[in-house]
């Protein structure tokens, strides 16, 4: 089991981009077009899936809204930290 960061270390490890609301980290990219978008999106499912970490994915016409928190530990740890980062090298 991965430990909750505390107030501080999400804030300062919160990668670019990226802002909490309350117990999840939150990022909303924005794309050309639609497709592209999904073409994100599946991207990340595909990181998700990797590291068994699944955020929840929005998909919209010229954006896609992604969450992390680690539900099992009730807030945001490490790995939330870790494929945020990841998810921002896909772009």
């Amino acid at each position: 089991m991965a430990e909750l960061l505390s107030d501080d270390e999400v804030e300062n490890r919160l990668p670019e981009g990226w802002t909490r609301d309350g117990d999840e980290i939150v990022r909303v990219f924005e794309f050309d077009d639609y497709l592209e978008g999904v073409a994100f999106a599946s991207e990340i499912g595909e990181l998700a899936e990797e590291e068994f970490h699944h955020p929840e994915i929005v998909i919209r016409y010229k954006e896609v809204a992604v969450r992390f928190t680690s539900h099992e530990e009730g807030g945001i740890t490490g790995k939330d930290i870790e494929l945020a980062e990841e998810s921002n090298a896909l772009r």
